[in-house]
């Protein structure tokens, strides 16, 4: 009760900006999402751009109709579809026709075998690396905003916007700009350079917030309670239940790469800690839907040290998350009050996993050992993923025998800062032979 009351608690000052009226949701078509339920007392409402329960403040999350088709014969519709995320249309609240539409069609991406990772680690079974830096954009948030947009094309806005650490402020301006939707986002005000370009670059407004992600947050929250913000879906805020369906795809596509079954881990990273609570919701439909076997798997969360109150919460043993002050190089993970904290908890402890964290040495030492094993250059987040595993391994909590999946969310190109001080040329010489030889690198 204590948790819940808590939870009520955090989001009671959002309750007031949480409802606004849908154009007609008579006439929506979201495909099988068949109302949006509340996660703390259940009750449902009415699809439209809410995303707070108007009775505890809970969290609303996106309920279906799922297809009563066999497995088998839903297996080979999915394969049958594009290799994007719309290949899994069926369990998403998009219409039926939605690959027609103009987007960015992200998804699908590489699930990489790394084995050269798997023997530096110490690992005998089977490592995999998810990589969603194949995304459009170059990051997994490519795949919330494109169901976003769905959403906000049913509820007839015409601006997308969001709060954003950096990577969702690139997906929205890219998705936006595909769409045919204006785009104003906003971002603290010293990110990283790489983000901020590439989220001005496709020409909607960005905005530079005074403070870290929590003040752009509630700045954002503000904005939709004002006239200012008339006709703007927030991907993250109004529009948050059906964006957040956006992350069951990478359960859905590492389920299916892995010949539909189950990982037996997944280490995945937190920030707000949305993704992986939507992962763990795609591994229960699928189970569910007899897609996959049912059987145990454990999820494990990472953090950067800077900013790490779940990983804080988890080994204090609380169920509730100590909001903090950011203060890490792992800018895209930086949320010190994290809306699905209390809901990572409850899912880690219960598949038997747990939460780690590492600090921006570590992290940068994981992006290198990434990189130079299997050729993947991943941001920080992704530093951060590697780096927990390694100590979740070195300590015991993760089996190395099993078959695992590292979570790489994004593209190292995009935080350079981070490794620029400690990489860079082994050597720079004259154009000779001689020169080469003295510089003590011909083999």
């Amino acid at each position: 009760m204590a948790k819940c009351v808590m939870r009520k608690m955090r989001r009671k000052g959002l309750a007031s900006m949480a409802v606004q009226t849908a154009a007609d949701t008579t006439t929506l078509d979201l495909g099988p999402a068949s109302a949006l339920s509340c996660r703390e007392c259940g009750e449902r409402f009415e699809l439209g751009p809410i995303f707070a329960c108007a009775s505890c403040f809970g969290p609303l999350e996106v309920a279906y109709d799922l297809p009563t088709e066999g497995p088998e014969e839903l297996r080979k519709r999915i394969e049958a579809g594009p290799n994007n995320i719309w290949r899994y249309a069926p369990l998403l609240p998009v219409p039926a026709d939605v690959a027609d539409k103009p987007s960015l069609n992200p998804g699908f991406t590489k699930l990489v075998e790394a084995g050269n990772l798997a023997r530096e680690l110490g690992v005998t079974g089977s490592l995999y690396i998810k990589d969603d830096s194949g995304n459009p954009t170059h990051s997994f948030k490519d795949r919330v905003v494109a169901i976003a947009v769905e959403a906000a094309r049913a509820f007839g806005f015409t601006t997308l916007s969001c709060s954003s650490t950096g990577n969702l402020a690139g997906a929205v301006g890219a998705a936006a700009a595909r769409a045919g939707f204006r785009s104003c986002v906003f971002i603290p005000h010293d990110l990283e350079q790489g983000k901020v370009v590439m989220a001005a670059v496709y020409g909607g407004d960005l905005v530079g917030i005074e403070g870290n992600y929590d003040d752009v947050n509630r700045f954002c929250s503000e904005l939709i309670g004002d006239p200012l913000g008339e006709g703007w879906g927030f991907v993250n805020v109004n529009l948050r239940p059906y964006y957040g369906e956006g992350s069951k795809t990478l359960a859905y596509e590492i389920c299916e790469q892995l010949g539909w079954r189950l990982p037996d881990q997944i280490v995945i990273p937190i920030a707000s800690g949305s993704q992986l609570t939507k992962i763990d919701k795609g591994f229960q439909e699928l189970i569910k839907l007899g897609l996959v076997e049912d059987r145990p798997y454990k999820i494990f969360g990472a953090q950067a040290e800077g900013c790490s109150p779940v990983s804080a919460a988890f080994k204090a043993g609380h169920e509730v998350v100590r909001p903090v002050k950011p203060n890490t190089i792992a800018k895209s993970l930086a949320i010190g009050n994290p809306a699905d904290g209390p809901y990572v908890l409850d899912i880690v402890r219960r598949t038997g996993g747990a939460v780690e964290d590492v600090d921006d040495e570590q992290n940068v030492a994981a992006i290198k050992l990434l990189a130079r094993t299997e050729g993947i250059f991943a941001e920080t987040a992704g530093g951060v993923t590697v780096g927990v595993t390694r100590k979740l391994i070195e300590s015991g909590a993760l089996d190395p025998t099993l078959t695992t999946v590292v979570l790489n969310t994004g593209d190292g190109l995009k935080t350079l800062d981070a490794v620029a001080p400690t990489t860079g040329p082994a050597a720079t010489i004259r154009p000779s032979l001689d020169a080469f030889r003295a510089a003590g690198l011909a083999i």
